[in-house]
Order: structure tokens, then C-alpha cells, then sequence
């Protein structure tokens, strides 16, 4: 279906735009991970697919050596996927998805970008996962992975998943320890100056300068330790999510939300809830600890089972480091999406 919508709807733009563009359809699992790490230099890179496509993307590409000129690629997203969480902040919203498809085309050769936050997640042994909308570890998680599972209910599939969770052992905590730093603040962005180059005479002057002089003496520089502040948490729900939903092109702190929900919730509650964090999954409840930090670590006891939702794909719980990477990629947005963003932050 998602090759069919897109061959329909944006290759023809693409093609008819002038780019020189290569396609590579993916066939398993993992593959775009890996295409992504041998890629050759590129003018920009356009992702069609869901959240799953997004992440593995952005994992192939930063996992690389050369990341640190790789990921200042644009990069297009054209919503395919049942989950395409990146369109709600790129592109405007719209009940048709081939319109939608178009508009998200259309609006990459506009060629307006806005930078987003990345999250690197980090276990003890495999190599990083980076994610931009977060990570999600508990109750309301597990039964929203269960409710495809009831598509004969119709409409009633979604509360469905989160009753037939209530049958488990009540009420359901997930307890760990956590340690975070607070916000950073934001450098002040400097423009870029193109200089012309030097003379011949002055390039030569320098050269023979640098040849000739001695080594500098490398000044010790003093550790500075981090101010870690200490948590333990019993939580029905814990989640680490990127300000990229409700972007502010504005803010002067960089910080990724860290949300602790109350373990103390009643089953009718957990149902219609549950309901609520379908549409809206970073939603933080009243009740809820809220926390702004640039970097954690959440440890979790021995034997700790289940799974975490990275960008809605599933992967093993287990102790990790989540760091947020402030601005690290640029997307192409529709430049009618910018304007609005810098109208609400100016306000």
C-alpha cells in the first residue's frame, strides 16, 4: 500500500522537479539502517514510510563515522506509515492522506528546513538507537501494542486492549532508579561567513609559520563534575519524549521531558486514559512528575522484564543512557508550518 501511495502520488513530483533521484525500496526489517550507513554522498536524503523507516534512518546515519558531516544532509519525510508522528510538526493537517503525501512533497522542494532534537539511547552492550519523538516504558504502552489484536471490535478495539490489561496483577508498577541533569542553555546561533580565500604569498607565509613554530603547550583543563540529581520511581507509565511535537524555534534551553506517572491508578481510569494516549501518547496527566534534563540514566532492577517503545518499535527493557542532541538534523517543513511556529513563539 505505502509503494503504491507513493509511486502514485510524490515519485511524479520528485521526478518532475529536475532532482536526480535514486529509489531504494526496502525489503526487510533493518535494512534502511544499513543502507544508510554505506550511503555516499548525497544532496539530501527524502524518507517515505512510518516511524519505524524514520528511526532506522536516523539510527544508520548517526551511527556513522563521518555523522558529523553526514547528518547537516536535509532531510524529507513523506508520511506513508500507520504511524507517522513527524507530519503533525512538519506539514499542515489534512483528512486526506494523498493530500497530505503531496503537500509533505511538495513542501521538500520549497527546500524551508527546521532543526530537530535527536534522543540517543544507549544499553549496556549494543551500539546506540536514536529516536526523535522518544521512549515509552510501561502499562498504557504494552496494551496499545495489543489493540490491533481486537480489530473485530470496530471502534471499541482501544478500550478493549486497555480492559483486557486490567486483568493482569493490579495495580501494575514498573519501579527503577533514575539520574538526570537539568536544561542546558542554548549558544546563541552565528551566522556563516564565507570568506574568500587568501593569496598565494599570505597561504605560503602561514604554512612555513605553522611548519616552523613549536608545538603548543596543551593547558590542563579542569574537569567540571555534573550536578546528577537521584530518583527512585514507581510509575505505571515512564516516558522521555523530544520537544519536536510542539516545536519552538525560539527556545533559549535545550531539555528533552521526562514524564512519571502516578502508580496509583484505578482501572476505569487506566481504560478511558488509554484512550487518550492513543491520539495524543506524550501526554503528560495531572498527577504526573514532570521533569526537564538534557541527559539520564535509568537504571532498572535485576530481572526486569518487558519491553520499551522507541518511536513505536519495540525493543527490549534494559538499563540505558538517553542523551538528547540539541538541533542535530535538519527536516524539510512546510513553510506555512514555520510561519506558525514563529507567530505562537512570538506571541
Amino acid at each position: 500500500k505505502a509503494r503504491t501511495l507513493f509511486e502514485k502520488n510524490a515519485a511524479p513530483i520528485l521526478h518532475l522537479s529536475g532532482l536526480d533521484v535514486t529509489v531504494v525500496k526496502t525489503d526487510y526489517e533493518g535494512q534502511a539502517k544499513k543502507l544508510l550507513e554505506l550511503m555516499e554522498s548525497t544532496d539530501l536524503i527524502i524518507i517515505a514510510g512510518g516511524d519505524g523507516t524514520v528511526q532506522e534512518v536516523i539510527t544508520g546515519l548517526l551511527r556513522r563515522a563521518d555523522e558529523a558531516t553526514f547528518s547537516k544532509i536535509p532531510i524529507g519525510f513523506i508520511p506513508l506509515g500507520k504511524t507517522s508522528t513527524l507530519s503533525h510538526t512538519l506539514y499542515p493537517e489534512s483528512m486526506n492522506q494523498v493530500q497530505h503525501i503531496i503537500n509533505a512533497t511538495l513542501a521538500i522542494l520549497k527546500g524551508e528546513t527546521v532543526p530537530l532534537d535527536v534522543l540517543q539511547i544507549k544499553g549496556e552492550k549494543e551500539q546506540p538507537v536514536f529516536a526523535m519523538t522518544g521512549l515509552r516504558w510501561g502499562s498504557y504502552r504494552d496494551a496499545a501494542v495489543k489493540v490491533s489484536k481486537y480489530w473485530y471490535l470496530g471502534p471499541l478495539k482501544t478500550k478493549a486492549a486497555h480492559f483486557f490489561s486490567t486483568f493482569k496483577e493490579w495495580p501494575q508498577k514498573r519501579e527503577a532508579a533514575l539520574m538526570y541533569l537539568g536544561p542546558t542553555e542554548r549558544p546563541p546561533e552565528e551566522p556563516e561567513e564565507k570568506r574568500s580565500r587568501p593569496p598565494f604569498h599570505v597561504r605560503l607565509y602561514r604554512r612555513l609559520a605553522l611548519y616552523w613554530s613549536s608545538p603548543p603547550k596543551e593547558i590542563p583543563q579542569e574537569e567540571t563534575q555534573d550536578n546528577w540529581e537521584e530518583l527512585k520511581i514507581s510509575t505505571i507509565e515512564f516516558s522521555i519524549a523530544t520537544q519536536n511535537r510542539q516545536l519552538d524555534l525560539t527556545r533559549t534551553e535545550d531539555f528533552m521531558n521526562i514524564c512519571i506517572e502516578a502508580d496509583a491508578v484505578g482501572k476505569g481510569q487506566f481504560v478511558s486514559r488509554g484512550s487518550q494516549k492513543m491520539s495524543d501518547p506524550q501526554m503528560c496527566p495531572e498527577g504526573s512528575q514532570c521533569i526537564q534534563a538534557s541527559k539520564c540514566i535509568l537504571q532498572l532492577p535485576e530481572g526486569t522484564g518487558g519491553s520499551f517503545g522507541i518511536d513505536n518499535e519495540e525493543y527490549e527493557a534494559m538499563p540505558v543512557e538517553v542523551k538528547l542532541l540539541p538541533r542535530k538534523l535538519h527536516f524539510f517543513c512546510d513553510p506555512r508550518r514555520r510561519q506558525q511556529m514563529l507567530h505562537v513563539a512570538a506571541q
